[in-house]
């Protein structure tokens, strides 16, 4: 079956097929093909997720790797932090629900054409989103529709799927029947690609669009809003009403949440009750993304955050994940946090040591460490000893901590905002610096925004609302 040709039985006009095939031929020709090689793995520990169960899996020269009954693959992308972050908290509630997670990130093995198709994409969609926020004629005219109309094409799915098809050949020495979870569309496009029988999509966006797709897979979403708007696949066709994924294609599972957080917020809102009470300073995070997008608007929260901060009003953690030279160049602007700052740095046992006692969290605490998978993770860390988050409406937008919604890279992120408002769990979306700060100013001196956050968290829990990573697991192994 051609994949490009026919998505769920609405025909692709022959001009968008002709475009997909041009473009995987483009590919073949600008990394090769390397469809005649076998590509073996083995699994090693995982230092840093060893907590929740997960290995890794690595390239090896040999054939005869062996899972376990009990194994499930956790396919995904490094692009940014987000499709990561999904992938931890996938893997977490396999392991909370008695699995084994094995890690294959598709955009690991740079020797293979799948990774340098997937780098090379990355590459482009990171330049976009730091022009994004430079140029706000780039941003009005061309970024914010590419991200919420473009990529919602039907036409678009068709590219995806013919260069996927490129993708697959990574992955057919791995057994087929294995449960497989995609954190990314493109990892379980190209596991359909290669024969596997039982993929879920999780999907990781509020706003429907085909470039989401993998036909054959079961798709998971977060939310009620984005399970209609696939269902009926809204607008992804201006010309037609397009015929919608056939039942038991797609489930509104609830939000993607680790384990390790979805067990302890009841005890995470009390701390943060009972710190508001006592008087103590407003403890702020900000996560700082892959693409360092929006640096400029983070300085700007810093440089007014200072003055609080020595007044005892407030603290705050800033995680810059892998990224030395964004800490560099914030410094570079804000000179006074050479003094001001405490630093922790490439040494995730000591950070993890220094957060499980959270009394020693005061004024600016900065984390970075270069292990991919200790720099996102410091994030999940810190939000459990974290007052309030501010975050752009991304992948963030669902997790069960007090959120201020910054301005969105991309259009499509919108619809995070707009989620995290209604379950109460976050703000609307704050679209200029002036918002932001006021909304800072009213959470530092007043005694209500907060409270209002953690009742919406603990209403969305007990409503199941953050039990998505355990339902998409349980799609996956279910026989």
């Amino acid at each position: 079956m051609d994949r490009a040709r026919v998505i769920f039985g609405n025909q692709v006009a022959d001009r968008d097929y002709r475009r997909a095939c041009r473009q995987k031929e483009k590919f073949l020709k600008k990394y090769g093909d390397d469809s005649a090689r076998s590509y073996y793995f083995k699994a090693e520990e995982n230092p840093v997720l060893a907590p929740i169960g997960v290995k890794t899996l690595r390239l090896t020269d040999k054939p005869g790797l062996k899972l376990p009954e009990n194994a499930v693959i956790v396919g995904n992308i490094r692009m940014g932090y987000g499709h990561y972050r999904i992938s931890m908290a996938i893997a977490s509630a396999a392991h909370a629900l008695g699995y084994e997670p094995y890690w294959l990130d598709l955009n690991a093995f740079p020797e293979s054409v799948c990774t340098k198709i997937i780098s090379g994409q990355n590459d482009l969609y990171s330049l976009g989103s730091r022009l994004s926020q430079q140029f706000w004629l780039f941003n009005k005219l061309f970024w914010e529709p590419m991200n919420s109309e473009g990529f919602r094409k039907l036409s678009y799915n068709a590219g995806d799927q013919k260069s996927a098809e490129l993708m697959a050949n990574l992955l057919k020495e791995l057994p087929k029947d294995v449960p497989y979870l995609a954190t990314h569309v493109w990892p379980a496009q190209a596991a359909i690609h290669a024969g596997f029988t039982r993929v879920v999509n999780v999907i990781p966006d509020n706003w429907p669009m085909a470039l989401h797709l993998s036909e054959g897979s079961i798709h998971t979403v977060q939310t009620p809003s984005a399970f209609l708007g696939y269902k009926m696949l809204r607008g992804m066709d201006k010309k037609r009403i397009l015929k919608p994924m056939p039942k038991g294609a797609l489930f509104d599972v609830g939000h993607y949440i680790d384990h390790e957080l979805v067990e302890n917020i009841e005890a995470d809102c009390a701390a943060r009750l009972a710190r508001m009470e006592q008087g103590a300073p407003r403890r702020y995070l900000l996560s700082i993304g892959g693409a360092g997008a929006q640096q400029k608007l983070f300085e700007d929260i810093i440089r007014h955050l200072l003055p609080q901060i020595r007044a005892g009003k407030a603290m705050l953690l800033i995680n810059t994940g892998d990224h030395f030279e964004v800490w560099d160049s914030i410094v570079s602007h804000i000179p006074e946090l050479k003094t001001l700052a405490e630093t922790h740095f490439d040494d995730y046992g000591a950070t993890r040591a220094f957060l499980e006692n959270d009394e020693n969290i005061r004024g600016v605490q900065v984390f970075c460490h270069k292990d991919i998978f200790a720099a996102v993770y410091v994030t999940n860390l810190l939000m459990r000893v974290c007052d309030v988050l501010l975050t752009k409406p991304s992948e963030l937008s669902f997790y069960p901590v007090p959120k201020i919604m910054i301005h969105r890279v991309g259009g499509h992120e919108a619809w995070g905002a707009i989620r995290a408002a209604e379950v109460g769990d976050g703000t609307y979306e704050c679209e200029k610096t002036a918002e932001v700060l006021a909304m800072l100013d009213e959470i530092t001196e007043g005694d209500e925004i907060l409270p209002a956050l953690c009742r919406g968290i603990l209403r969305a829990k007990a409503a199941g609302i953050y039990n998505g990573a355990y339902e998409a697991v349980k799609l996956a192994v279910k026989k």
